[in-house]
């Protein structure tokens, strides 16, 4: 959970949710994305970069093997944790299903972690939300 504090002023990005009941900004550039395996009940991490490019996934971990979860071969295990490099373009939007089986997304910044619900101010549930790169209304 590395996530950096976000840059202002000309050219700074945010980081949108879109849920069925509107947007939410978080003035963020980096974060991590957890959510737990809905058969296996381990943890998945990715961290994140907000740029103006997109969405760049920087590094992904999880703790274990198992029913669709197996790590690729460059992964390493590093303190309990299977981790690599995925090698993809930033993308423009990442969509987030909810199974309801497994908890729900969490996003952490700065040793913090609320959920998404949290985040959006209302239940979620079972619906998609969709992350994506928002430009900075307020350009300095």
């Amino acid at each position: 959970m590395a996530a950096a504090p976000a840059g202002r002023g000309r050219g700074s990005v945010s980081l949108c949710f879109a849920t069925a009941s509107g947007v939410k900004a978080l003035a963020l550039s980096a974060f991590t994305l957890v959510w737990t395996h809905s058969i296996e009940k381990v943890d998945w991490q990715e961290d994140w970069r907000v740029t103006p490019g997109g969405l760049e996934l920087v590094q992904a971990r999880v703790k274990g093997t198992g029913a669709g979860m197996e790590p690729p071969p460059e992964a390493r295990l590093v303190d309990g944790w299977f981790q690599w490099q995925p090698k993809r373009a930033p993308m423009r939007e990442v969509v987030l299903g909810n199974s309801g089986a497994a908890g729900e997304w969490r996003l952490c910044h700065e040793g913090v972690c609320r959920t998404l619900s949290e985040i959006v101010g209302h239940p979620i549930g079972a619906n998609v939300t969709k992350m994506s790169v928002c430009n900075d209304p307020y350009p300095g």
